[in-house]
């Protein structure tokens, strides 16, 4: 039986998602299903699907899921957060301005600001190979990465998903879909893995682009901005507020580049439309 299933499609400086509410009903698409509503052509159109669910904690104020563009479901999406977090509060899910939600890589704090842009606590990164998952004897600040015979200087980092980050002269020619694809896919990320390219303007300003597992590049990426500018602090090149500047806009990240400190990212969130599809 053909069911309708309504949606509202939002955007975060061009990373596109698709949110469903069921807060009231468990949520049962197939992968098939998600691919469906992705395709632009056919569907909706969007690169991730997010999914707003009733919490399983206490003390916790909802349920996150992320799912991408090919059906998979992955642990975290920064730039789907600032959605999540204003889909919530302009549904009348929530009157709050400070929100604690779960995802599959744990609990994240959302700070709707007066200005309508929403701060991310996006927890601590991570560095060991085996949190990322990265195959490699030690952790170090670089990795040398062979693709195609070319050894590139990489670093990885885990924003509670997987990031390998490079360094480029210039954007605007880095090769992000023919290396972005073949990094995505090498055998030393078991579980796959985002890539972004990075050029550093000065000490607080970046240039970047990213090949998202499962998406293919994205206009902006919020984990792959924190992963960057957690990069480029590690290596001395970036200081401890860094504005990433993506196709459509801005984020402003901050980190104390100590074990202990979290990393926020601040940055608007849009809704485009609403509506239903058939299923």
């Amino acid at each position: 039986m053909r069911t309708l299933l309504p949606f509202t499609k939002m955007h975060g400086l061009g990373n596109d998602f698709i949110v469903i509410n069921a807060m009231k009903q468990a949520f049962s698409l197939t992968p098939i299903q998600i691919r469906y509503l992705a395709n632009r052509h056919i569907g909706i159109g969007c690169d991730q699907l997010l999914v707003v669910e009733p919490s399983t904690q206490a003390m916790v104020d909802f349920r996150y899921r992320i799912f991408n563009a090919d059906g998979s479901e992955v642990q975290q999406c920064g730039n789907g957060a600032r959605c999540f977090a204003k889909y919530v509060y302009d549904k009348g899910l929530t009157t709050k301005h400070i929100l604690h939600v779960e995802t599959m890589s744990g609990i994240i704090q959302l700070h709707i600001r007066p200005d309508g842009n929403i701060t991310v606590n996006m927890g601590k990164p991570r560095f060991l190979p085996a949190e990322i998952p990265f195959l490699a004897e030690e952790t170090a600040l670089f990795y040398p990465l062979e693709v195609e015979g070319r050894t590139y200087q990489v670093s990885v980092v885990s924003m509670g998903n997987p990031h390998v980050v490079l360094i480029v002269d210039n954007v605007r020619d880095a090769p992000v879909q023919t290396l972005g694809a073949e990094i995505e896919q090498h055998p030393r990320f078991p579980e796959r893995v985002n890539v972004g390219f990075m050029q550093i303007v000065d000490k607080h300003q970046i240039r970047l682009r990213v090949f998202e597992r499962g998406v293919g590049e994205t206009f902006a990426c919020g984990t792959g901005a924190c992963a960057a500018v957690v990069a480029g602090q590690r290596a001395g090149l970036l200081g401890s507020s860094v504005i990433v500047h993506l196709h459509y806009g801005q984020l402003h990240i901050e980190w104390a580049a100590t074990d202990s400190a979290s990393v926020n990212m601040s940055g608007p969130a849009t809704c485009v439309f609403e509506g239903t599809i058939e299923l």
